[in-house]
């Protein structure tokens, strides 16, 4: 005899589990859009969402050679335009103190133009009582003569330098132009003795200076 019995209904529970597995295995509307725009994203950026371990590797390894290289690249250019701009400026400051250097040159010409040693003298001079003491010493050593040499030391000019090329500090024309050597004689004076008359009493006592 067989024996007939009726279909299985499917299980309440099972029927449940399944509708809940699908749905949280199956990607939402908005998850699906939300990968869509990532991937086209990335794409745009030369990316993909699938990048294995050594892609991403090569890609780190480029992102950090331009990161490195070409800040080096922009600190030579900073560097090679700092230095021309230092050599403009140090070729500008020469240009300038030339400039200056020419025209007190040539002020000071003019304004001795003409004027014999000793009133070239006693205008940088101007307090009488050094003045003539400046004029006492170059009198005896020189007798105002520019050019007076002295054969034996070569002592040379108004206060007989000796060499008479020192006075080169005083200017180029040493040779030649009476307030150069009187320039240096004066520096000399004051560095040493402390004014023209201190350089006139070591000379009295001892007949040099």
């Amino acid at each position: 005899m067989v024996e007939v019995r009726p279909a299985a209904s499917p299980s309440p529970t099972l029927g449940l589990s399944v509708s809940r597995m699908s749905l949280l295995t199956r990607p939402s509307v908005r998850q699906r859009t939300g990968a869509a725009g990532a991937a086209v994203l990335l794409g745009a950026l030369g990316l993909t969402m699938a990048a294995t371990p050594a892609e991403a590797a090569t890609s780190t390894a480029a992102q950090t050679t331009v990161t490195w290289v070409m800040p080096q690249e922009a600190a030579k250019a900073l560097d090679t335009q700092a230095s021309a701009q230092a050599s403009a400026a140090t070729a500008a400051a020469k240009t300038t103190t030339a400039t200056a250097a020419s025209t007190t040159s040539s002020a000071g010409s003019s304004s001795t133009a003409g004027k014999t040693p000793q009133e070239i003298a006693h205008q940088m001079i101007p307090d009488d009582a050094q003045y003539q003491c400046f004029n006492n010493i170059v009198s005896h050593e020189s007798g105002w003569d520019v050019t007076a040499t002295n054969a034996s030391s070569g002592a040379y000019g108004l206060v007989q330098a000796l060499p008479g090329s020192k006075m080169a500090s005083a200017g180029s024309d040493w040779q030649t132009n009476p307030a150069t050597q009187i320039k240096w004689g004066l520096d000399y004076m004051d560095s040493t003795y402390g004014s023209p008359c201190g350089a006139w009493s070591f000379w009295q006592a001892n007949g040099w200076y």
